[in-house]
């Protein structure tokens, strides 16, 4: 699937011309690698780890252009059952145009533009700062989701909430790596900024999105330390709450055993007293009445 972009009084518009400067490859297929590599002559390899769900971020240099494999989040589906995942993407940057090739289909120009784009440098730096703003988008999402579960798991025996906890702790590690590996990335091309060609605006502009980054970074790292740390905490409290279950079952248990020991005692098919008084059901029923409280009086004695 291709999009095309251009740029637009230093805005960012889509287009429909063939001489579109930005070309958006949406999960291409062997036909639209075919001609990237003949037209572009772009490197097989390179494509397809732009494509790659588990590849690094990395800046590679060309002849004609530059390359640099990203990481941002995926669009979360219900299907994954609290799994946030991370994908790559990787962005082609020549002098005239960009060419961006993409797994899904991601929003990368949404979003609020505090600046005028007015070269390909400069739309790369948007991505990259969407990019960031989408991780800090889900780690929102994943706060309140953990708050949520937090407290099913302080009432509830299940497992599933804590194999809910365990996920998000497992999509938390993803994060940690990818926005590491962008961070790397970022310092990369800021120490290499001469050869990209950035202007001293863009430079100023590239270290706002690494300081972005790394307040995502340590967002991401306390989230990360918080559900980890309190993990055995959430556990220890659904091994209670099954004790406190248990105990109270097993009182209900033997309180019901005692006066039904009272009956059974008077039922038996041998003589026994009050067998033939007029009161005998009566007689029993107290007893088993009187057992009952008394056990309830021991069981409030001892705090049980």
């Amino acid at each position: 699937m291709l999009k095309r972009y251009d740029l637009q009084d230093g805005a960012i518009v889509s287009s429909e011309n063939d001489s579109s400067r930005i070309l958006v490859f949406i999960s291409p297929e062997k036909e639209e690698i075919n001609f990237l590599t003949n037209r572009f002559h772009l490197d097989e390899h390179t494509l397809y780890s732009a494509l790659d769900l588990d590849e690094l971020s990395r800046l590679e240099f060309e002849e004609d252009h530059f390359c640099v494999i990203f990481k941002r989040p995926r669009n979360y589906s219900s299907e994954e059952q609290f799994l946030f995942k991370v994908s790559s993407f990787g962005v082609f940057v020549f002098k005239d145009c960009m060419i961006i090739l993409i797994s899904e289909d991601l929003p990368l120009f949404d979003g609020k533009q505090n600046y005028k784009v007015n070269s390909m440098v400069e739309v790369m730096l948007k991505i990259f700062y969407r990019s960031i703003a989408h991780f800090l988008q889900h780690l929102k999402v994943i706060n309140m989701v953990s708050d949520e579960i937090e407290q099913k798991v302080n009432t509830s025996m299940e497992n599933k909430y804590l194999i809910n906890m365990f996920t998000l702790e497992k999509s938390l590690v993803y994060y940690l790596n990818a926005i590491n590996s962008n961070a790397m990335v970022i310092e990369k091309i800021r120490n290499s900024a001469a050869r990209i060609g950035l202007s001293q605006e863009n430079v100023e502009l590239l270290d706002d999105i690494m300081i972005e980054n790394n307040q995502c970074l340590k967002q991401t790292e306390i989230y990360s330390n918080i559900i980890s740390s309190l993990m055995d905490a959430r556990a220890s409290i659904v091994n209670n709450n099954l004790n406190s279950l248990m105990k109270t079952l097993n009182i209900l248990t033997i309180a019901i055993m005692v006066p039904t020991f009272v009956v059974s005692a008077f039922s038996m098919n041998v003589s026994i007293p009050l067998q033939k008084s007029p009161f005998a059901f009566i007689i029993v029923m107290g007893l088993s009445a009187a057992a009952l409280f008394a056990s309830l009086v021991f069981f409030r004695y001892k705090r049980w």
